[in-house]
């Protein structure tokens, strides 16, 4: 019986924090398959950004340099939404 008690009291307890900081929910987490279309899309992304960083030289750095910091800003702002 005690037991019993402890353990609503302390699931009371977590419903309340994760009320006030829904952060302590956790996140959403993505899909195996979203995981591995991304993971194939990125790597061909990154293959032909670094044929383009030899074929064009400096354009080519500039290019994948931007490209780089597109996809880490986009990240970023993905990671600040969800933790909202």
């Amino acid at each position: 019986m005690e037991t019993n008690d402890e353990k609503r009291q302390f699931d009371r307890i977590v419903a309340n924090l994760t009320a006030d900081y829904p952060s302590l929910a956790g996140r959403r987490r993505r899909s195996r398959r979203f995981l591995a279309i991304a993971g194939v899309i990125g790597g061909l992304a990154w293959a032909l950004l670094s044929i383009a960083m030899v074929a064009w030289g400096a354009w080519g750095v500039v290019l994948t340099c931007a490209t780089v910091a597109l996809a880490g800003a986009g990240i970023t702002v993905d990671a600040y939404r969800s933790r909202r």
